[in-house]
């Protein structure tokens, strides 16, 4: 696997890891390959995922040598393995933060389809080796901030949404796209039913504006923490949008679609008045039932862990505001 780290917006993962740690884990993946399987969850995996909202607030700075461009970024601690892999939201395999984890183990990923089609003149079909071998392989660590006001830090591995776009060629008229997770309630228990799977219709579906799809920081994962997605993270590969919230990166991706009409999204269908289509992470507008100007970063680490932050306007990546420039970011939300 190549890993390269040319963005400024990036921050590598030895910035917020100590050296040796990082070292030694690089030589072992280097060793192994990157499509290793995933390392067995450690026995935090398996604990009580309140002892991460304790009312103590304890926050580590990791000093970086990076320029002022990624100093918010910089002073970020990394969220721990375990508890990323373990406590998230993923309907389709059961909506309490640790059914994914419980539920996804024995997910199929391989073989896997891609249909990248619609608007385009190249319709693309790509394979579950493809994911891995077409691009150049990146790892971006971002701040991942979940609509109900948690947080972690996660070091993704994969490539630039735009490049994937790219194989297919998009026309001039595609203003949109629309992305769709697999349907599989053989495999993915929340999808047997509406009980099962929060009330969502599935497939659970997603979507961007055309802007926002080729902008930089725009990133499809296959890997977290220098190895494969795991299927409770969203195996084989998923969206990360590091300046919205984290619903908008739709997991298990098959299917994209560009288009020139804004495409429907899941949680826009069941529930418009609290979920725009932009979902742009804005601590000046609430959800309806909770404030946004705060949030709980979930690192795992004892104490450590406690930190409550102020949430930042596009969770500190003020660089895609440009995108939004002259909207109303309170009517469009």
């Amino acid at each position: 696997m190549r890993l390269k780290f040319t963005k400024s917006t990036d921050i590598k993962e030895h910035y917020v890891t100590d050296e040796q740690v990082w070292q030694s884990r690089r030589a072992i993946i280097k060793g192994m390959g990157f499509a290793g399987a995933m390392s067995a969850l450690s026995s935090s995996a398996s604990a009580n995922p309140l002892k991460w909202f304790s009312d103590e607030d304890k926050a580590l700075f990791v000093q970086s040598p990076l320029n002022a461009i990624t100093s918010i970024v910089a002073k970020d601690p990394m969220t721990k393995e375990s508890v990323a892999t373990s406590y998230n939201n993923f309907y389709e395999f059961g909506t309490s933060k640790d059914a994914p984890v419980k539920n996804a183990q024995e997910f199929k990923v391989n073989p896997w389809i891609l249909k990248i089609d619609g608007l385009v003149e190249s319709p693309t079909t790509i394979g579950y080796d493809d994911l891995f071998s077409k691009f150049s392989l990146e790892e971006r660590i971002y701040r991942l901030r979940c609509v109900e006001a948690w947080s972690m830090v996660i070091p993704w591995v994969g490539f630039p949404l735009a490049k994937l776009l790219a194989l297919a060629k998009p026309l001039s008229s595609a203003k949109y796209v629309a992305f769709e997770t697999l349907e599989d309630p053989k495999q993915m228990p929340g999808q047997r039913s509406r009980f099962a799977g929060g009330g969502i219709d599935y497939p659970y579906v997603e979507g961007l504006r055309m802007d926002e799809a080729l902008h930089d920081l725009s990133f499809m994962s296959v890997g977290m923490y220098g190895k494969t997605l795991p299927p409770q993270n969203g195996a084989p590969i998923r969206l990360v949008l590091p300046w919205k919230y984290g619903f908008k990166s739709i997991k298990s991706i098959v299917r994209i679609t560009l288009t020139d009409k804004q495409p429907p999204t899941t949680w826009n269908i069941l529930a418009p008045s609290e979920y725009g289509f932009y979902a742009n992470v804005n601590p000046k507008v609430d959800h309806p039932r909770w404030s946004q100007a705060r949030e709980r970063r979930i690192l795992g680490t004892g104490l450590r862990d406690q930190q409550r932050l102020d949430t930042l306007p596009f969770n500190g990546y003020t660089e895609v505001a440009s995108l939004y420039k002259n909207m109303d970011l309170t009517k469009y939300y």
